[in-house]
């Protein structure tokens, strides 16, 4: 047996029986690198058989033969790379500690509210969805009490005390309070107070969505034309403060329900990525789609309201029996109902990928004359970051909604709007959204003033603000314009006929990488506003919330390359240019 001093000079294993083969090496006194070839000749009689078994563990095959030599202890059982296994250590620790350390001095954000929540004692403005609630669906305060209880002490038993009016449960509220460990810390981002109540900017946004429910059926390629768009435009443009884009100073059938975003407005309403096929492996898929049945809305009978706000069980949902490509508001609303959150990303990288779209110019696989990029800077390296990145941004999202601004939802909005409409109640609702034609014509065609929900079951039983797809999509698309040339143009582009039945061929101006991945996180957080459960800001504001998560993950994953080049350049939402 060795001596303490002589393990302490020879080096000792990175744990016992770790099987890694690594042995740390004296500081300055590394050997010269022995080869696989040679460190097999001293192994000498142990058979191929052994080598394979100590992959698992090596040293017991070798203390069952003859003891090694100090000389062998200082040798690597195979080249390391440029640093020993020690220095290697230390490098990572230290990259670690300064990345932690980094986060740890940017200045803490503030979370500002709307005030909603202190400004009305009854809660009528606060989510509560899924708590129970008097016959006007207002919150019984035990129970709101019960909820920001649980949010504040982040106790788990007080979270399992919340009191819940039915089977629907609450959903994942303790995300909010999960750490992270590559990128930012969710409470280390902020976003914008959202629209008061009984602002005009909230007006806006519910005028927006009535018409979002009156035009779910439109198609997309038919907004220029159709009355019901036309009238859209024409309301909204009346409005006193309705930020969606606009034409000349007044919201057109070609920039409603659109966002003021680098190719958002150009060409067909819906994303290239959301119709092309799809080569997954060995598969090849057309992007049609199960969608919802046509002119049927849910949550217009007042009691099935109420109880759904109670947290009653849905019913089913009825579906159109023949597949379609998207085509209208109704199949985005669906296609966000059941998608997994990452979906659309992925399916783009996919696409981009089968299209061979070429890699950001400051790829330094561009230009190398014998390597290939795939796990660093490659196709595996963008597969694997758009779903970790949606992971961060889930955590960011969550913060803000159950800990800083318990927006309520729509349809609780629209339930305010109808008891206040029917004299059951008073409420600081703007006048923009009580002289709006689209609340007459909801009522001409339910009897009730409620906002038509897409969903049976309505919005999910968490806040509004901010919105889990858009802040998903944000993160999402950040992550492709970086590794991608967003000036790629994309050959042949499409669009869906009238009925969703066939692509046909769009003609009009180019479309590019850039603008189409905007569009496509754009159409995946408008699809929530089409089915009624989210407003214009909380897409806006999560989409950037998003996009920052991303830059910050990218600026750490940066880190962690070998490769040497200049950094992910991207064009931001906002149409600004940054390298991280």
């Amino acid at each position: 047996m060795k001596s303490k001093d002589t393990r302490k000079r020879a080096g000792t294993r990175t744990g016992a029986n770790s099987g890694q083969g690594n042995y740390d090496q004296i500081e300055g006194s590394r050997p010269s690198s022995v080869g696989r070839r040679v460190f097999l000749g001293k192994v000498g009689g142990v058979t191929a058989a052994s080598l394979a078994a100590g992959a698992i563990g090596l040293s017991p095959v070798l203390e069952a033969g003859s003891p090694r030599t100090e000389a062998q202890e200082l040798e690597p059982l195979a080249e390391s790379g440029p640093l020993s296994a020690r220095k290697r250590a230390k490098k990572a620790f230290t990259l670690r500690v300064d990345v932690a350390q980094r986060e740890k001095d940017l200045p803490l954000p503030s979370h500002p509210t709307n005030g909603d929540e202190e400004r009305y004692p009854n809660k009528i403005a606060s989510f509560s969805k899924g708590l129970p609630h008097n016959n006007l669906g207002e919150v019984d305060l035990n129970a709101y009490a019960s909820l920001i209880r649980a949010v504040t002490t982040g106790n788990p038993a007080d979270f399992e005390a919340i009191i819940i009016g039915g089977p629907r449960k609450l959903i994942n509220p303790q995300a909010a309070l999960a750490w992270e460990l590559e990128g930012p810390d969710s409470h280390h981002l902020a976003t914008p107070a959202p629209p008061a109540f009984s602002s005009a900017h909230s007006a806006g946004e519910m005028v927006e969505l009535y018409w979002h429910a009156l035009t779910r059926d439109v198609p997309f390629s038919e907004y220029d034309t159709n009355p019901l768009t036309n009238q859209a435009a024409a309301d909204l443009s009346r409005m006193s403060d309705f930020r969606g884009p606009k034409a000349g100073g007044q919201v057109t059938p070609a920039t409603l329900f659109r966002a003021d975003m680098p190719g958002v407005l150009t060409g067909p309403y819906v994303s290239q990525f959301l119709l092309r096929d799809v080569a997954f492996g060995a598969y090849t898929s057309p992007q049609l789609m199960r969608t919802a049945a046509p002119g049927i809305d849910y949550m217009t009978v007042y009691d099935i309201w109420l109880a759904i706000q109670n947290s009653a069980a849905p019913g089913q949902q009825q579906l159109d029996p023949t597949l379609r490509y998207i085509r209208a508001g109704r199949d985005l609303a669906r296609w966000v109902q059941v998608d997994v959150l990452f979906q659309a990303y992925f399916t783009a990288t996919l696409i981009l990928l089968g299209l061979r779209a070429p890699f950001d110019a400051g790829n330094p696989y561009n230009s190398s004359r014998n390597q290939q990029g795939v796990g660093t800077l490659g196709n595996l390296h963008i597969q694997s970051l758009v779903p970790a990145v949606a992971t961060r941004a889930f955590k960011a999202i969550w913060f803000q909604k159950w800990s800083v601004h318990r927006r309520l939802r729509p349809e609780m909005f629209g339930g305010r709007i109808h008891n206040h409409r029917i004299g059951a109640a008073t409420y600081p609702i703007h006048p923009d959204i009580l002289n709006s034609p689209a609340l007459d014509a909801v009522f001409g065609g339910n009897g009730t003033y409620l906002l038509p929900q897409a969903f049976v079951e309505g919005s999910p039983t968490h806040p509004s603000y901010a919105a889990g797809h858009a802040g998903i999509a944000g993160a999402c698309v950040t992550i492709l314009k970086a590794f991608f040339d967003e000036s790629f143009v994309i050959p042949n582009p499409v669009v869906a006929s009238a009925d969703g039945l066939t692509l046909i061929p769009f003609v009009g101006p180019p479309l590019t990488v850039g603008g189409e991945l905007n569009k496509l996180g754009w159409n995946i957080a408008m699809g929530r506003d089409f089915a009624g459960i989210h407003y214009r800001s909380d897409q806006i504001d999560s989409m950037k919330l998003g996009e920052e998560v991303a830059i910050r993950f990218l600026k750490e994953e940066r880190e962690c390359l070998s490769e040497s080049f200049n950094g992910f350049s991207l064009t931001k939402f906002d149409g600004s240019v940054v390298t991280v």
